[in-house]
């Protein structure tokens, strides 16, 4: 008797490139090993990450063929011999805490490390579950671990559109602080406003140190958290306050960065490059982190922003909108009905 086996989609890549390159493959089900979850998922949250790995440009290389994704959201259907912390029949949300090299969460089905698995507050859809931990630990690390936040400081938080820069809104008031967002167009401000934001400086038509300065009553911000890096930065420590904070976390900008030792000097600045990973594998850092996300998720003090929803066989189109830097919060791609 033959035994046919079950068989998924997945998404994999064989070269680096535009969204074209990812593919939508059948493959036989895989089995967890011991300390491995298997999980079949309803929803994927995409991450300007995944577009950095994909097109190579990401801070690893990807082995082809690749896997691709962080962040996934679904029902637990098997898991590996050693694995104590869920159960099948759980719904889990996925952790960023691994290499896309290892594991990846685009598809009808997907295997992590049990450390990468959580639960999340029952108050939330699967949509919605896909789109709390790498925005909110991303933000907590930056403006909470690092930064040191403190009642009354002034946050300046940059391409603040993203479903981190929502995060940090939130989080950044939830702590006693001013957020000020920025945006380069005008059509976002009302929403980072409406997102909770206490100003909102329009860079394309103001200058964002004098409007710094305007709102901090000269002082300066004292944490700024910026995902772009690049020639920005010697703006940035002129928007900082004396020991102020800059949290660098991502590098969307291509040019190099002049660094203003001057102004460093001047105001004993701390830059800091800061990644996710950083408090996802510290299990010393995950636990506050975790924990004071999912209590203000359940009581409704934060909120993920999730701007547009895709198919599941809409991945590629689902990259070029985010490409677009059109969205205001989160992507999702659903996968089960």
């Amino acid at each position: 008797m033959i035994i046919e086996k079950k068989r998924t989609r997945i998404v994999k890549f064989y070269e680096t490139g535009t969204a074209e390159v990812l593919k939508i493959e059948e493959v036989d089900l895989p089995e967890p090993s011991e300390n491995e979850v298997r999980i079949k998922v309803d929803a994927i949250g995409l991450n300007r990450a995944e577009v950095a790995f994909r097109s190579g440009a990401y801070l690893e290389t990807p082995n082809f063929p690749s896997l691709i994704g962080y962040e996934a959201s679904g029902v637990v259907e098997a898991v590996g011999n050693k694995v104590t912390s869920v159960e099948i029949g759980d719904k889990v949300s996925t952790i960023p805490s691994f290499s896309m090299n290892d594991y990846g969460v685009y598809g009808e089905t997907a295997i992590v490390p049990e450390h990468a698995v959580s639960n999340y507050p029952k108050n939330l859809t699967s949509e919605e579950a896909t789109a709390i931990w790498m925005p909110f630990i991303t933000a907590y690390g930056g403006i909470v671990t690092n930064g040191k936040i403190k009642k009354d400081d002034a946050v300046l938080i940059t391409a603040a559109s993203s479903s981190v820069g929502f995060a940090a809104i939130e989080i950044t008031k939830l702590k006693g602080g001013i957020a000020i967002a920025t945006t380069r167009k005008r059509a976002k401000k009302q929403q980072l406003l409406d997102a909770g934001a206490d100003y909102v400086i329009v860079t394309e038509e103001e200058d964002l140190v004098d409007r710094v300065m305007e709102i901090t009553n000269e002082k300066g911000a004292n944490i700024i958290f910026d995902p772009i890096s690049g020639p920005i930065i010697e703006t940035l420590t002129k928007a900082a306050a004396p020991l102020g904070r800059i949290i660098e976390y991502g590098s969307l900008s291509s040019e190099s960065a002049k660094f203003p030792f001057g102004q460093m000097l001047q105001k004993r600045l701390t830059v800091q490059g800061y990644i996710l990973m950083d408090i996802t594998t510290n299990p010393e850092k995950l636990k506050p982190a975790k924990q004071f996300i999912f209590e203000a998720l359940e009581k409704g003090k934060l909120t993920p922003t999730i701007d547009k929803t895709f198919d599941f066989e809409d991945i590629i189109e689902a990259h070029k909108y985010m490409e677009s830097n059109q969205q205001l919060g989160k992507i999702i791609v659903k996968v089960s009905s």
